[in-house]
This record gives structure tokens, sequence and C-alpha cells, in this order.
């Protein structure tokens, strides 16, 4: 028997074993935390993050996007190769290895206004999954100008470094569009149709993107456009500074150690926004904290002082033009246009705040149609212009949905959730949006935001509701009439025979009042 001594180590053979760990490398080991949990949803993921990435740089740019996304089975079952290419304002030649090949590179996560990437992750997770599960590097075609050549990369990242390796860098000679970026990588994944799909996720992002054109070509063959339903681009959103409410202490500190104000009156009123100067004095007044004070200087406790007091502090919600909504007419006329509906209508609810981030809730309810009158109804979940497909479950849309009493507004349902020819397409737009996990697939529940989505959809509700009486009024109106037309004869016969008038002019005076009551009780409809 072997020594049991000699299974344990000390504390300096365990100092030997230690070493940083890169980001690459960590979700190298952890995929499923950006949502490459199976080879369905991956593949899923891959054409999600490429299209963000186009639509967001078309966006910024004031470019209409179009969008081409391409996907090929390849020789081997459970291997594809995706084409990802748009018209955007292309990526400068010195950026596109690092914006592909670093994880957490990004412009997103610094600034304050809606967008839908976050945490510059994306698009180099999808670069990481391909090279994992085919070894192969990704291809990227970028031009920024027509008078210049594109420059054209193949790309793996070094996940021990987190750094990118340049397989290939060459000027590209074939013919390319004015400008954009075009993307090729190989992965291993599987298509399928139906919900949770990449066909189901194209629609949606047409319809949450209504500004977009995008082309869309299936393993199996069928090609999809869809085109624009408006020719403007939304109001580009601006960046605010952050809300004192929506910053943690620790987070409060950083700020302080590496603002460029001379005082700390000048860093609360420079650095945040809805802190006047004035109130700026005030909170340092109460906090025992000169206002002249140097912020750099400041200790812990200085710190925490200013911080407490300005949570106590009345302030300002933030400003609201880091927002941008869809809008209410552009949803009802894309809900439209997809299915047709009998019935649509929007509403778009005036800005709320969440821990300090300012957020913005929109919905738009569509019925008949196209729809499918049996079965469960159409739930569209929409996170910043990005659809939501997966854990609908844990989602604060869907336990929205399950507070709505669906008798009141005489929609069918199931489980607490509607069913019959009904979409509901529900949207949060903010600056920061509460995802429960890092793969972003559903919204965190917090009371005012599920309070806000509650009322966006009784207003909508409301007007179904509306719609719907009057279409069982008109129904039952039909009925009573069609009664009435069916007995007319035998009505007309027996008034004859007291009156002596004949059945042909009663029959004909009978069916002039029942055309009579058909037009006013139109016209009665049309007025409500």
């Amino acid at each position: 028997m072997g020594s049991v001594m000699a299974e344990y180590k000390t504390a300096e053979q365990m100092a030997v074993d230690q070493r940083e760990i890169s980001v690459a490398e960590f979700f190298e080991k952890n995929r499923h935390l950006l949502g490459f949990d199976n080879p369905t949803k991956s593949l899923l993921t891959v054409i999600k993050e490429g299209v963000d990435n186009s639509l967001d740089a078309c966006e910024e740019a004031g470019i209409l996007p179009e969008v081409l996304v391409k996907i090929k089975q390849l020789k081997q079952e459970d291997r594809y190769r995706i084409t990802i290419r748009d018209n955007g304002p292309g990526i400068v030649k010195a950026q596109i290895p690092r914006i592909f090949g670093k994880l957490l590179y990004g412009s997103k996560f610094y600034k304050l206004s809606q967008s839908r990437g976050q945490q510059g992750i994306g698009i180099s997770a999808a670069v990481l999954y391909s090279q994992l599960t085919t070894s192969k590097p990704t291809r990227i075609v970028s031009n920024t100008t027509k008078s210049k050549k594109p420059h054209e990369f193949k790309i793996r990242i070094d996940t021990i470094k987190n750094e990118p390796q340049i397989i290939e860098d060459v000027v590209h000679e074939k013919n390319f569009p004015d400008h954009g970026v075009h993307i090729e990588m190989e992965i291993e994944g599987r298509y399928v149709k139906g919900a949770r799909s990449i066909d189901e996720y194209i629609e949606q992002t047409a319809l949450a993107n209504p500004f977009a054109k995008i082309t869309y070509h299936a393993p199996d063959g069928r090609k999809t456009t869809y085109s624009r339903v408006v020719d403007k681009l939304p109001r580009r959103p601006k960046s605010i500074k952050p809300h004192p409410y929506g910053v943690e202490v620790g987070v409060f500190e950083r700020m302080a150690k590496h603002s460029k104000s001379k005082s700390t009156a000048g860093f609360l009123s420079n650095d945040f926004s809805r802190v006047s100067r004035p109130v700026a004095n005030q909170v340092c007044k109460i906090a025992k904290v000169k206002p002249s004070r140097k912020p750099k200087s400041l200790d812990h406790e200085e710190i925490e002082s200013l911080w407490r007091t300005l949570q106590k502090t009345k302030l300002m919600k933030p400003p609201v033009d880091c927002l941008s909504p869809i809008g209410e007419s552009v949803l009802e006329k894309a809900i439209k246009k997809d299915t047709k509906a009998d019935f649509v209508a929007a509403i778009t609810r005036p800005p709320s705040v969440y821990r300090g981030n300012p957020f913005g809730i929109e919905v738009c309810v569509g019925f008949g149609g196209e729809l499918n009158p049996k079965g469960s109804g159409r739930l569209v979940r929409i996170a910043n212009r990005v659809p939501l497909l997966y854990e609908a479950s844990s989602c604060a849309i869907t336990k929205a949905l399950k507070k709505i009493d669906w008798r009141h507004y005489r929609v069918d349902s199931q489980g607490n959730l509607p069913t019959g020819p009904i979409i509901i397409l529900t949207h949060m737009y903010s600056t920061w949006i509460p995802y429960t996990s890092e793969s972003k697939e559903a919204i965190d529940a917090y009371p005012v935001i599920l309070k806000e989505i509650k009322l966006a959809l009784q207003d909508c509700l409301r007007k179904l509701g509306r719609y719907l009486s009057g279409q069982k009024r008109r129904q039952v109106e039909k009925q009573r009439q069609s009664l009435f037309e069916k007995y007319i004869p035998e009505a007309a016969h027996a008034i004859s025979k007291m009156s002596g008038v004949s059945k042909d002019k009663i029959m004909r005076d009978m069916m002039k009042i029942v055309k009579k009551e058909k037009v006013n009780g139109e016209d009665v409809e049309k007025n409500k």
C-alpha cells in the first residue's frame, strides 16, 4: 500500500500549480455560458452574433442594412459553412484581428446607449466555437471605401493569451461591394425547422428591424428575402453618463480614482447624469467632504459617505435620448405585412428606470388573418431589436404574460398563455438589458420591468377586446337577420291573407326593412 500522505500537497506545491486563466481559455471550457449548449443552438448562436454585428454597424454608420445569411451543409452531416455579408461601413485593417480574435474587445461595453451588443464577446465567441469544433480559421473580408482594395484575413484565437493568430493577411483582388464585411466560418451544428430555429430567428429579426433587407439561404436550398417595411433608420440613440442610482459603491470608487475632474464636486457633476453643480455641493456638504478635494485623494470612508448620500438624494430620472424604440406605426406595419392580421394594435410606453438604467417597453398585438387559429398563440420576445428564442419560462416577458386574465379580453388561453390566431410582440429596449445569463436569452424579472410589460399588454388587449366584442355583435346581428329573412315568405303570406295586400309587395317591403337595418348597423359599427 502506498503512503496516503503522498496524495496531498503543501502550500508551496499548490503555488506552483497556480496560473492566470485567460477569458478565451475560460469560455473554451465553458462555451455553454455563451449559448453553445448543443449543436442546434450553437448553429443559431453563430448566425445571431454575426447578424447582430452587421445590423449594429450599419445603424451606427447611418446605412440602411442589407444582410446576406447563407448556410451550406458540407459533406459531413454535422458540418456547415456559414456566410454572413453586409453593406456596412466595413472595419479598418488594424482592427479586424482584435474584433474577431480577442474576447471582451469592443466599443459597446463602455457606452451607455441602446445597442444589440453589450459585452464584446459575441462574434469572437463564434470564431472560438468554429475553431473548437472544426479547427479551421475564420475568413474575414472587409472594405471601407470603393477606392481601396478590401483586406482578407484568416484568423484563429490563441486561447492561452486571448490574442488573435493571423493565419493569412492578403489584399483581396476579387469583386467586392463598395463597403462592408464578409465572414465565412465552418462549424459543427444541426439545422432544424420550426420553433427556436434559424428560420424563426431570421423572421423575427426582420420583424424587429423593419428598416433592414435580409436575404436568407437555408441549408435545404430555400431562399427567402425579407424586404424593408420602412426606408428610414430609427432615431440614433445618444450615449449618456451613468446615473448615480445605477452605480454600486465599488464602481463609484473606481470612477473617483480615475476621474479627470480636479474637484469632488466637479467629479459628481461631470461624470454622472442629473447631478448639477449645486446638487454636487450639497451632497459634499452632507457627506462632510470638501467640494474642492481632489477625487483621487478621497479615502474609502469618504467615498462611501458620498455614495450613500447620493443614493438618498432626490435626483431626476436619467435622460431618455439614449433610447430608440421601433415605434407604434412601424410595428403595426411589420406585423400586418408578416401575418395579414385582421386587427393590429401597438403601444410604446413612456420610458421608465430600473437601477438607474432607462428602459422602454413596446407591445404589438395582431389577431386573425393568416395566424394559426388552433394551438398556442405566437409570442415574440425582443430585446434591443434582437429575438429571444430560448429560456422563455424564465423571461420577464413570459412571466408578465402569465399575469394577464385573458378571458377579460375575450382571448382563449391555456396555462395562463393565449391560444388561437394571435401574435404578441413584446420589445424591451434599454442602455443595459438585465439578461439572466451571458447567452442573453431571457430578461430578468425586475418588478418595474414586469409592471411596464403588463401595462403595455393591457393597453393593446383592451383595443383587441373592443374589436372582438364588435365582431361578436356583428355575428349575432347577422344570425338574427338571416333568421328573419328565412321566415319572410311565411310572414308575408299570413299578412297578405289578413290585409288583402299582395304577398309579393309585402315581401319587397320587408326586404327593404332588412337591408336598411343592415346598412344602419354597419354605420353604427363604423362610428364606434
